[in-house]
């Protein structure tokens, strides 16, 4: 059996490809000309030389960049108005449905102290004094 013979390349095809990928690419290209600082990554500050004149002046702080690093430090509650994820959805809403009143017996439950609470509590402190003085 005779090995397959391959067809030999067409070039005009193979830069129709090429041409047809490259408009592909430079039509969704977005050029960016406004650089700013990844909020996220980690940042190292390095201090100026000491007998610089140019490092040794004041500096000002940049608003913009400093707005970005608080914003980037909120809670998501804070930075948007919905949740960006399924996770983020339960406790997205945190304020209780009900004002907490607590005379209302039927929803707060307060502790009720009987003899045998006060004793063990008594007991407990007695054993944690005792603990600490050795």
């Amino acid at each position: 059996m005779a090995a397959k013979e391959k067809d030999p390349l067409n070039f005009v095809h193979q830069n129709a490809i090429l041409c047809e990928t490259i408009d592909k690419e430079t039509k969704h290209q977005k050029i960016y000309t406004n650089y700013s600082i990844n909020p996220f990554g980690k940042m190292h500050t390095i201090t100026g030389k000491p007998n610089s004149k140019h490092d040794s002046e004041e500096g000002e702080e940049d608003d913009h960049f400093l707005k970005v690093i608080r914003r980037a430090r909120q809670e998501p509650v804070k930075k948007f108005t919905m949740p960006q994820t399924e996770a983020q959805v339960c406790g997205w809403i945190s304020t209780p449905l009900l004002p907490v009143d607590r005379s209302d017996r039927r929803l707060y439950f307060h502790r009720h102290n009987t003899q045998i609470t006060k004793f063990m509590s008594e007991a407990w402190k007695y054993k944690e004094q005792t603990e600490n003085l050795n």
